[in-house]
């Protein structure tokens, strides 16, 4: 199963609570943080729900 490279680019504060667990969820908890997780359904859920505060890369 391939891996994703998830990067945290924007802050926490001032986000509604779904967004803040979700990030937390992933591993995720100041600016600059990258993690690498499995690419499922469920992560994939919690990327969408806080795209537009992540940079998503593909690792193979």
């Amino acid at each position: 199963m391939s891996k994703l490279k998830v990067t945290l680019k924007k802050s926490r504060i001032g986000r509604i609570e779904k967004h803040i667990k979700n990030v937390d969820a992933l591993g995720l908890k100041k600016i600059g943080d990258v993690v690498e997780i499995e690419d499922t359904p469920a992560n994939r859920g919690k990327i969408n729900q806080v795209a537009f505060m992540l940079d998503v890369e593909e690792v193979k």
